[in-house]
């Protein structure tokens, strides 16, 4: 197995620049991987695809306005800071640009003195930087909001109308860099139909980090290290988990963070999902098997991803392929506003 096996071409065109209106009236490629045949519909109709019994599974982090930018103390030069991961006392993970810029000893200003930062070291092997925030007044993240911007992958040029373009109906827990794009088709009407009709819905929470749409360089992908991500599954959500499956129904992740999470709560020995919170570096590529997942919501993935190995070992390989260019072929939307795709 090598990267350039999930590589592929991906026409600019191609990538969606702006969410659906409205969110569930974007397509749906229906993947059955079992007999291999597919079906183009609407995310709206992804009800027909589920039973009573089911449960579906989202991730309700939010995304934190957490782009921030501002100006060094020393020379009033122009400075990045994204915030990814909290350490403790208002000190983050952060991603820092230009990263000649700032090193540590670097004092950046933001909001006129609203807020300062302090860059206290480098993060080795990864190029972060761990930075110290002082506020002038008020709590922290007040002031994140005030000054902060939602942050957007690289691919999205056009700026967001509303933030909240870039959230799902049922984000509560505001902790991630990026949002949970499979979660991003559906609406309330949507969800509210859903359980109405029996469908069960549960919740995890995972925080999303950037290094989730990073491609992979390394040309054997088992080289690739892969990111830890904070996660929590609560113990309700793990009991509607091992319920649906004791029933004979499908647990439906809504996106490769919801896979990641629920895998890794798994217990090696019952094989059951069990009440878990840390940080996961589970790394699911062709290979892997499957113990809490029957089916995923999920997006088209940038090339050469770890999310694009993780479905790809849902589905199988060629599968997965296959079912890119005849997206692809039939001018599907890709990435994190894009169309969507049901895998059962």
């Amino acid at each position: 197995m090598r990267t350039d096996d999930f590589d592929y071409d991906l026409p600019s065109g191609l990538i969606a620049q702006e969410p659906a209106e409205p969110r569930d009236s974007c397509r749906l490629l229906v993947l059955d991987r079992v007999s291999g045949q597919m079906e183009h519909r609407l995310f709206s109709d992804i009800g027909e695809y589920l039973q009573p019994r089911d449960l579906l599974v989202v991730n309700e982090t939010r995304v934190m306005p957490g782009r921030l930018v501002g100006v060094k103390r020393d020379t009033g030069g122009a400075v990045e800071v994204l915030l990814l991961k909290e350490r403790g006392n208002d000190t983050w993970e952060c991603l820092v640009r230009p990263g000649r810029r700032m090193q540590p000893g670097t004092t950046v200003v933001f909001g006129g003195g609203e807020m300062t930062a302090l860059v206290a070291g480098r993060l080795e092997g990864s190029g972060l930087r761990l930075v110290q925030f002082t506020v002038a007044s008020g709590r922290f993240k007040d002031v994140v909001h005030r000054l902060g911007e939602v942050p957007l992958p690289p691919y999205i040029t056009r700026p967001l109308a509303d933030p909240e373009e870039y959230q799902t109906v049922f984000g509560t827990e505001e902790h991630s860099a990026a949002a949970p794009t499979a979660g991003l088709h559906f609406t309330q009407r949507l969800l509210d139909h859903l359980v109405e009709s029996g469908v069960h819905l549960a919740r995890v929470e995972l925080d999303v980090g950037l290094d989730t749409f990073r491609p992979i360089s390394e040309e054997d992908p088992s080289e690739h290290r892969i990111h830890s991500e904070h996660f929590r599954v609560p113990s309700w959500t793990a009991d509607a988990v091992n319920q649906c499956r004791a029933q004979g129904g499908k647990v439906v992740a809504v996106g490769t963070t919801v896979v990641r999470a629920l895998e890794s709560a798994v217990d090696p020995e019952s094989g059951e999902v069990r009440e878990t919170e840390g940080d996961s570096s589970l790394y699911v590529m062709p290979g892997y098997h499957f113990r809490a997942v029957d089916a995923i919501v999920t997006n088209f993935h940038v090339p050469r991803s770890t999310l694009l190995l993780l479905v790809s070992a849902f589905a199988g390989r060629d599968l997965i392929m296959k079912a890119y260019r005849g997206a692809m072929a039939q001018r599907y939307r890709f990435l994190s506003f894009g169309d969507a795709m049901l895998i059962v």
